[in-house]
């Protein structure tokens, strides 16, 4: 007879049976308890059953492909290597800001700390803005200005949000993945192909994450301006513009990553792929090498 107990502990290996027993099912609830507050679900990849198939040449240096439905990996190109991510990282920026459920009507003004090293934004030192349009800046078009501004109106400093977005890795169990500041210029912060497509899946759970980075164009308002007060945003990930559906995704770069990007990506029967390409020597070389990974593993589903 079972009593109060013992019985999550049955219920607890009843979800493990059924874990390991169902190809369609590839996450379990998360453990309660203060370091698993913020996450409902632990993400599991099967390497088990990778195509024999032909798979194709990529000029890159680390990849993986995952059927996000069931969780099966379809492809992997030293996805355990640890490497710098570049922009990536603004993915763990949004999610901390959601976690930490700041006032997404809020506004901040962008500091000269903000600016340093980032002479490519069209935001200017003075511009305000709320922190749903740095969001938007951040995500879409990567800009690392907005980055900042948002670690500074959750944390009140750029360490202490890193101090966040590694608790935050803790939590989601990412071992290898790990954060010195919230845009993703410091080539320290790291990440592997596994890990980033694990990122991605926890990162699509947010409903604002996903709308954000599944949108093609916006318009951010600077509010303390009166006359050109508009900003069009263009999502960097190209694969917007392709024959399939962008669910969620991210850019990066930075010398030391080379040209990155992970993406989930929607065909018209509804089946789903997950995407990292990482280390990839061209712009838009990532984006046809993704292309063709994508091509090819629509095929073996």
């Amino acid at each position: 007879m079972l009593n109060r107990r013992t019985l999550p502990k049955v219920l607890l290996m009843l979800a493990a049976f059924v874990f390991f027993s169902a190809n369609s099912v590839y996450f379990l609830e998360q453990p309660s308890g203060p370091l698993f507050a913020a996450s409902e679900k632990v993400y599991h990849f099967d390497f088990d059953d990778i195509p024999d198939t032909k798979k194709p040449y990529l000029n890159l240096k680390s990849a993986i492909l995952v059927n996000y439905n069931n969780g099966e990996v379809l492809y992997a190109k030293n996805c355990e290597k640890v490497r710098s991510i570049a922009s990536i990282t603004k993915l763990v920026t949004a999610m901390v800001v959601i976690d930490k459920e700041i006032d997404l009507d809020k506004t901040e003004t962008i500091t000269k700390e903000d600016a340093r090293r980032s002479s490519k934004s069209r935001m200017k030192v003075g511009y305000e803005m709320t922190v749903r349009d740095l969001m938007y800046a951040a995500l879409m078009n990567s800009d690392n200005r907005a980055a900042r501004a948002l670690a500074r109106a959750t944390s009140g400093s750029y360490e202490e949000f890193a101090k966040e977005m590694n608790f935050k890795m803790k939590q989601l169990g990412l071992k290898h993945t790990e954060f010195y500041e919230p845009t993703g210029l410091d080539p320290r912060n790291v990440s592997t192909a596994h890990e980033v497509a694990k990122l991605l899946h926890y990162a699509y759970d947010y409903e604002t994450i996903a709308k954000i980075t599944s949108t093609k164009r916006y318009r951010c308002t600077v509010l303390n301006r009166k006359r050109n007060n508009r900003l069009q945003m263009a999502n960097t990930n190209l694969l917007i513009h392709s024959k399939y559906d962008v669910l969620s995704g991210k850019t990066g770069y930075i010398r030391a990553a080379d040209y990155c990007l992970t993406t989930l990506v929607e065909n018209k029967s509804g089946e789903r792929l997950t995407l990292v390409v990482l280390g990839v020597p061209g712009d838009k070389l990532r984006f046809r090498e993704a292309r063709r990974l994508v091509d090819w593993g629509f095929k073996q589903t």
